[in-house]
């Protein structure tokens, strides 16, 4: 498996992908604009990501906008549904107007802060990742 992890914060940038990198091969960027740019790559490169973890505060483009380019990317690139790459936000705003919007916005699941690997490894299994 393929992921992407997008996240601004030195110790969740660490522990995600110490958490991650069991499943597949990770990828890191430390914001919204630098997630879009590799996303687009590695569609480019025809080795796109299945996963992508997306913190929701973070500079440059923040996980909301950063998830709306990579569905649009996707669309424009006419990747069938099935095929597109499954996006987690994970956040310390577990507000339910976040929460809603992510999924507005084409996010699969939502992993508040501090991840719980349990809750998320079941996640993972129920998008058939792992």
């Amino acid at each position: 498996m393929k992921i992407l992890i997008a996240e601004d914060d030195f110790a969740s940038r660490k522990f995600m992908l110490r958490f991650l990198s069991k499943y597949g091969e990770c990828d890191i960027t430390v914001d919204g604009l630098e997630a879009v740019d590799a996303f687009l790559m590695a569609l480019e490169a025809e080795e796109g990501y299945d996963l992508v973890c997306l913190d929701i505060m973070m500079p440059a483009l923040d996980g909301y906008q950063a998830l709306k380019a990579i569905r649009d990317i996707e669309k424009e690139k006419n990747i069938p549904e099935e095929k597109r790459a499954k996006i987690i936000m994970t956040t310390a705003l577990n507000e339910g107007r976040n929460v809603t919007k992510a999924f507005e916005l084409g996010c699969v699941a939502y992993a508040g802060k501090p991840i719980d690997q349990e809750k998320f490894e079941n996640v993972l299994k129920k998008l058939e990742l792992i």
